[in-house]
């Protein structure tokens, strides 16, 4: 018999299958209102707790040195805030209330410039208010300052709780504060958009691209989602060397403070790949300190001036109208020329007579060159200029700082082919010393690189790589723009007059007495625009161009200095910068080998006071200035171990005498050592030491050769 009774199971299983039925019925109806009736309703429910397409910040790129150190990089900055509604609806008013002293207290600590009373006023106006969104303070902080203001009481609480929100925005800094600032550029914070230089040049790719996420509600807290995750910023790496911009710098700053300056250009190129190692752009502000406010090294279009004769002498050279051993007379410092009057700088001391070439580059005569030139190009201008082209001087660099382009005006005639339209007999004399014409300080510079690199000019390099996230890079080499500017003896020629401008003639003062150094003066007035350049007080353009060492050159290196009235002197003053900053990189770069025995002189103590104590350390010293003590013993002070004994001095040399004091339970004798060496031994044999006055030990508390024990205090008089 069957234990399965179908007559009592079925009638149980049909009213189980028909209230599934219509529990099923309902669920379809119950959802068919949700989707028609209750749709809109539950669609905001649905937004409370999700966010879609929400689009998330790459970090911006940072921008390097050539050695890798920081120029620019992107750190988090917070704004604060407090969520009144919040603290409101956890009840935590009469908390808040309580504790809101302390609170104005500790902000007052943390932010200064405001007090504990005006912060209590101003917490107390959002918490009346409720508002969801109360500045705690009105500038952005670091994070280290949001962690203290996080740490106050109520603020520590859970953000639902205690109210307090931090919303974080990437902020552009700079390590080494407005060092190369107008070169590496800067960003508008609150809009996160590019400037200026190398920040707006390399927008695109230290910006990197923005990623997509989505928000979920999940257990009461928010989850990200990435949908599209951000692609970071390369980095730039540059060809800023942040020693030589801080040398260039302090140099340039120097030299304007002191002569009261409008505005400072300095430029180092390095001679083989055009790299530039340093620009200084230095502006004097409304409130008498200079600051890099423009680009004056790319942007500048001023007459050049005499450095502009290098160029002019050189198409004369290159076209063989002349030679090293011509000779021009320029008067007594003033020449009659088409109507108008060229003047050498010492006319008023009767002039320089007859000249060579080479001398009127050393004494930078105008009359000497301007007549060179127009004696053998007047009649035909364009081919002067055209020689000039040819050098290089108008060529478009294309940086990525957005030079100007240089404006050399080339003759032109009319149809007839007999009458000038932009052209005047004075045009080509006064062209040839450096008017007539504009030329930013980059291009002049670029020229005189290309004299040092024996004639092949390079592009002016501002970025080496761009690195990506995984570390690949993409490298940007040197970029030569003209392999040669001009033949191999005119390149030859003009490098030994312009050694001999700087040994000889008016450089001097850029020179250096451990290097040759190579280079051109020039000194120009500066026109007023519409007033041209009799306007009253006339302003002046000091440059100089150059580069060293001289025959085998590193680095070129153009100074411009801007001022008002009298005196200037483009050797004198910018000069003095250039020789700074040449023998600056010189010695950074360990080229400049200097004695320090060189350093005495016949007034100085020749023998020094040497103390007793670690007398290896005391033979190293003495070995660097020259001297060579006597000893009776040798070892290595770079790698060895400290060599303990006594020096006597007789006047004329230092006799060392070593001492055994290896023995740790017996106290040394330290007379006549000074406070770092005594200490040390002592405290070597678990002594502690009282030290009173300064100088060498001349009283001890333990004796020499006691015994001692760890622990003990020895007292040590210094005088």
């Amino acid at each position: 018999m069957s234990l399965f009774n179908d007559k009592k199971s079925m009638p149980r299983y049909s009213v189980i299958a028909i209230i599934i039925t219509f529990i099923a019925l309902a669920v379809q109806v119950k959802t068919l209102y949700i989707m028609t009736a209750e749709r809109d309703f539950w669609t905001q429910v649905g937004n409370r707790v999700k966010k879609d397409s929400i689009t998330t910040r790459p970090i911006r790129g940072n921008i390097l040195s050539c050695d890798g150190q920081l120029m620019a990089s992107s750190l988090p900055n917070f704004k604060l805030y407090v969520d009144f509604n919040a603290i409101h609806n956890a009840k935590n008013d009469s908390l808040f209330e309580v504790k809101l002293d302390s609170i104005a207290n500790g902000l007052s600590a943390i932010f200064p410039e405001k007090s504990a009373k005006e912060f209590k006023e101003h917490l107390m106006e959002g918490f009346e208010k409720r508002h969801t969104s109360w500045a705690i303070w009105k500038r952005r902080v670091s994070y280290s300052t949001m962690c203290e203001v996080r740490k106050l009481p109520v603020f520590r609480l859970n953000p639902n709780k205690g109210g307090f929100k931090a919303d974080s925005y990437e902020a552009r800094q700079r390590p080494y504060g407005s060092l190369a600032k107008r070169t590496i550029g800067s960003l508008f914070g609150e809009k996160d958009s590019a400037v200026c230089g190398l920040e707006l040049y390399y927008d695109s790719l230290l910006r990197g691209e923005k990623g997509i996420r989505h928000v979920r509600k999940v257990l009461n807290r928010y989850l990200p989602i990435d949908d599209t995750p951000p692609v970071n910023g390369y980095d730039i790496v540059t060809t800023i060397d942040v020693s030589m911009q801080d040398l260039a710098e302090r140099a340039l700053l120097k030299e304007l403070n002191k002569i009261n300056g409008n505005v400072g250009v300095a430029i180092v190129m390095e001679v083989a790949t055009g790299d530039i190692k340093a620009m200084v752009n230095l502006q004097k502000m409304p409130s008498g300190q200079y600051a890099e406010a423009q680009n004056h090294a790319v942007s500048d279009l001023l007459e050049p001036g005499s450095v502009f004769k290098t160029a002019s002498i050189m198409v004369a050279l290159e076209d063989g109208v002349v030679d090293t051993t011509y000779r021009v007379d320029t008067g007594c410092g003033v020449w009659p020329m088409y109507k108008r009057e060229m003047k050498d700088h010492n006319w008023r001391r009767g002039g320089y007579g007859m000249l060579t070439l080479p001398q009127t580059l050393w004494v930078s005569s105008n009359i000497g060159v301007s007549r060179i030139i127009d004696d053998h190009y007047h009649n035909n201008p364009e081919k002067f200029v055209k020689g000039i082209y040819r050098l290089g001087l108008a060529d478009d660099l294309k940086i990525p700082l957005g030079a100007a382009k240089p404006r050399i005006r080339m003759p032109k005639k009319d149809k007839t082919g007999r009458q000038w339209l932009n052209w005047s007999d004075t045009a080509l004399p006064w062209m040839s010393i450096g008017y007539e014409t504009q030329v930013p300080p980059i291009s002049t510079l670029t020229f005189y690189n290309a004299i040092a690199n024996g004639g092949k000019m390079m592009q002016p390099r501002f970025v080496k790589e761009i690195r990506d996230n995984e570390g690949m890079t993409k490298e940007f080499p040197p970029v030569v723009l003209r392999e040669s500017i001009a033949k191999e003896t005119t390149i030859k020629k003009i490098t030994t007059i312009l050694e001999q401008v700087v040994r000889l003639g008016l450089g001097k003062k850029a020179g250096s007495t451990s290097f040759l150094v190579a280079g051109k003066t020039g000194t120009a007035q500066i026109s007023k625009g519409a007033a041209g350049y009799k306007s009253g007080q006339m302003n002046y353009l000091l440059s100089f161009a150059g580069f060293f060492p001289a025959y085998q050159p590193m680095y070129s290196c153009i100074v411009c200095i801007q001022k008002s009235g009298l005196p200037a002197s483009g050797g004198g003053m910018s000069g003095v910068v250039f020789h700074e900053i040449s023998e600056g990189i010189m010695a950074q770069t360990n080229k400049l080998k200097l004695e320090a025995s060189d350093a005495r002189d016949s007034n100085s103590i020749l023998v020094p006071d040497v103390k007793n104590g670690n007398i290896l350390a005391a033979d190293y010293v003495l070995s660097q200035i020259g001297l060579k003590p006597r000893a009776d013993w040798d070892g290595d002070y770079m790698h060895g171990n400290p060599i303990w004994g006594r020096a006597d001095n007789n006047g004329h040399n230092v006799t060392f005498t070593k001492e055994d004091m290896t023995h740790k339970d017996i106290m040394p004798d330290v007379h006549g050592m000074g406070a770092r060496d005594a200490v040390y031994l002592i405290e070597k044999r678990g002594l502690k030491v009282k030290i009173q006055g300064r100088g060498k030990v001349v009283e001890q508390s333990i004796g020499a050769g006691e015994k001692i024990k760890k622990g003990m205090t020895c007292s040590l008089r210094l005088a």
